[in-house]
C-alpha cells in the first residue's frame, strides 16, 4: 500500500503545481478527478483522448516526478431520471474508462448512481425504509429496472478495457453499504468492486474493520479513501444519524466528515489499516479531504502526518511503502 492523496483538494492549483506540492510532502501517488461532481480541474479525459500529444504531455507531468495514479474519478448519477445529466454522468463515465485504458491506470472511481420512482420522476429517490410498502415497491423496480441493467452493460464495457470500477458506497445513491455493494457485484460482475470511505461507514453506525474484511472475502476492495467522521454524541441522542441539515450547520448537526484522526482515534485506524493488510489490499490510501473545520492544506498536512506516524510507530514501513 502507498499513501496517497485525491488531487482534486487542490483544483485551485495547476496539475504541475498540485503534483509538486503533494510530491514535497513526500507522497508519490494521486488519484485525479476527470468529471462528474469532483470536476475536471486536473484532467479532461475528451480533450486527452482526442489528442495525442496532449496525451503525452499529461502522462511525462507525473513520470517526471515518478508520481503514479491509483485511480481515475468521475463521480456521477448516470442513473438520474433526467436524462441530460443521465447522459452527461455516463459519458464522463465512458470517457474516464477509455482514459484510464490509455494510461494503464487499472481504476475508475465512481458513485452507483440513484434513479428516480418511476420513468416519470424529475430527481432521484431513495428510500431508507422498507415501509410503508410503496418504499419497498419503488426499491424492487429501481433495482430490477434500472440499477441491474445499467450496470451489466456497465461490467462488459469494462471487460472490454480492462479496467474495473470502484463504487463509493454513499447515502443518496442504491450502493450505500456492504450488502448492496455486494448485490450489485453479483447481480452484475466482478469487473465491479467499492472504492471504501470510512467516513461513510461511521456515520451509518457500521463497523469499517468488519466491512473491509466482508469485502476483502469477496476480493471487492478496489480502492480506499482515507476522510474520518466525527458523531456529535448530543445531536445524535436526540436526532439519530439521517441528517438533512446543511454541513455548514456544524452546531447542529449529528455527524461532520473530519480528517483522519479528528472523529476517530490511532486504535481505530490502526485496526482499519490492519484489516486492509489482513485481506491483501495493495492499492493506494487516497487522502480525502471535507473537513469544514480546516483548511485544505491544514487538513492534508495533518492527515499525511498522522497516517505516516502510523506506519513508523507500527514498524510497518516496508509493508506500507512495498
Amino acid at each position: 500500500m502507498k499513501l496517497g492523496v485525491f488531487l482534486v483538494l487542490f483544483s485551485n492549483k495547476s496539475l504541475e503545481e498540485a503534483l509538486d506540492y503533494i510530491k514535497e510532502k513526500g507522497l508519490d501517488t494521486v488519484e485525479i478527478g476527470t468529471g462528474g461532481f469532483v470536476g475536471e480541474a486536473h484532467c479532461k479525459p475528451s480533450d486527452l483522448l482526442a489528442d495525442d500529444e496532449k496525451l503525452k504531455k499529461f502522462k511525462e507531468a507525473f513520470t517526471s516526478r515518478g508520481i503514479n495514479i491509483s485511480a481515475l474519478s468521475c463521480h456521477g448519477n448516470p442513473l438520474h431520471p433526467n436524462k441530460e445529466i443521465a447522459s452527461r454522468d455516463h459519458q464522463a463515465f465512458e470517457e474516464t474508462v477509455r482514459l484510464a485504458a490509455k494510461l494503464g491506470v487499472e481504476t475508475v472511481v465512481t458513485f452507483s448512481g440513484c434513479p428516480g420512482e418511476s420513468d416519470h420522476s424529475l430527481n432521484p429517490v431513495w428510500n431508507t425504509c422498507a415501509w410503508p410498502n410503496d418504499f419497498s415497491e419503488v426499491l424492487d423496480w429501481q433495482w430490477k429496472e434500472k440499477v441491474i441493467p445499467y450496470w451489466r452493460a456497465q461490467n462488459e464495457f469494462l471487460e472490454l478495457f480492462g479496467v474495473r470500477v470502484a463504487i463509493e458506497p454513499h447515502p443518496g445513491f442504491v450502493v450505500y453499504n456492504t450488502e448492496t455493494l455486494l448485490r450489485l457485484r453479483s447481480e452484475c460482475g466482478d469487473r465491479i468492486g467499492a472504492n471504501f470511505d470510512p467516513s461513510h461507514y461511521f456515520w451509518q453506525g457500521m463497523d469499517p474493520v468488519a466491512c473491509i474484511k466482508a469485502l476483502g472475502k469477496e476480493d471487492a476492495l478496489y480502492h480506499f479513501h482515507a476522510k474520518d467522521t466525527k458523531i456529535d454524541e448530543q445531536n445524535n441522542q436526540l436526532n439519530g444519524v439521517l441528517d438533512t441539515k446543511s454541513y455548514t450547520d456544524i452546531a447542529n448537526r449529528s455527524w461532520i466528515f473530519r480528517t483522519v484522526g479528528y472523529g476517530h482515534g490511532e486504535d481505530t485506524w490502526k485496526e482499519i489499516i490492519s484489516a486492509l493488510q489482513t485481506i491483501g489490499y495493495q492499492g493506494a490510501i487516497s487522502i480525502e479531504h471535507e473537513d469544514a473545520l480546516m483548511s485544505v492544506e491544514e487538513g492534508f498536512s495533518k492527515a499525511v502526518s498522522f497516517l505516516q506516524g502510523q506506519i513508523i510507530k507500527e514498524g510497518a514501513a516496508e509493508i506500507w511503502w512495498a
